[in-house]
């Protein structure tokens, strides 16, 4: 059995959401086993991102003014949006935004480990599917940087796969939304 066969996501925790206006925020909170700065270099690095987020980048991320291309991973038609890294002070803070929504990561040492915290914009109807989607997407990570890689899971892919949908489920359910059709 490999790694991906055994993997479990665990419960929907350490998300909310904020609204500002017609403006709605996901936040998600995630404590990894890795220092601020291997999780920063996950975060920044083309090679990295392949291995774990739901997009592909040409270039890092890892410095303020840089100008890449995001691709979407598992979509139908991939949308490449061209972005500026809006901010970057490693390993605490990175800024950018992906395909319209505003990307804000900050990373906290906690304990031997990180507390990351991602915020980004999504539509109301979406905001239990980003939910479902960026946590798999930390587990992941998680995994990845513990040297037991079980690949990535996103999009469609991800969406086909029985633990996101019961985090759909369960995200939904505490965000006090209806869960539409994926």
């Amino acid at each position: 059995m490999t790694n991906r066969e055994q993997y479990t996501p665990g419960a929907a925790t350490g998300a909310h959401i904020q609204k500002d206006g017609e403006k709605w925020t996901l936040v998600l909170v995630r404590e990894l086993r890795h220092s601020p700065e291997t999780v920063w270099q996950a975060l920044s690095d083309p090679a990295h991102l392949r291995e774990w987020a739901p997009f592909d980048s040409d270039g890092s991320l890892a410095a303020a003014g840089t100008t890449v291309k995001l691709t979407t991973v598992g979509a139908p038609t991939p949308r490449v949006t061209e972005t500026t890294v809006t901010r970057a002070d490693a390993p605490n803070f990175l800024e950018y935004n992906w395909g319209g929504f505003d990307m804000r990561w900050a990373l906290e040492a906690f304990g031997s480990g990180t507390r990351l915290t991602l915020w980004t914009n999504i539509g109301r109807p979406y905001i239990a599917m980003g939910a479902a989607g960026w946590h798999i997407c930390f587990d992941v990570l998680d995994r990845l940087l513990s040297g037991t890689p079980i690949g990535r899971m996103v999009g469609p892919d991800a969406m086909k796969f029985g633990g996101w949908q019961q985090l759909h489920a369960e995200y939904a359910r505490q965000f006090g939304i209806g869960t539409p059709k994926p």
